[in-house]
């Protein structure tokens, strides 16, 4: 099963099991980490599941032009691997991807 690490502005680490096709967005909120809301149960309209991607054992799609105009609107600024964990969705089950959640969202 996929592991995502999710790194909290604190520095703490908090490590979850992803179903692979789950996405990075509802495995957090089903797993109550902080700093993840998903107010709009991903459909990438409201920024508020922001990462920086900081890591990843696989391929990930790029951004869909929907992501990155809304990656303009997030509370942190955008930064290199700047995502909406709703959009990011392990497709192996080797998958391994860290991603730090910003301080301003947690």
């Amino acid at each position: 099963m996929p592991l995502v690490t999710y790194i909290h502005a604190d520095g703490a680490a908090q490590q979850v099991s992803v179903p692979v096709g789950i996405s990075l967005m509802k495995a957090a909120v089903s797993n109550d980490v902080p700093g993840i809301v998903g107010e709009c149960g991903g459909s990438a309209v409201c920024a508020t599941c922001h990462v920086y991607v900081e890591g990843c054992n696989q391929p990930l799609a790029g951004p869909s032009p929907d992501e990155d105009e809304m990656l303009d609107w997030t509370a942190a600024s955008r930064q290199d691997g700047s995502r909406l964990s709703c959009q990011l969705v392990p497709t192996t089950d080797d998958a391994e991807i860290t991603v730090r959640i910003p301080e301003e969202q947690a």
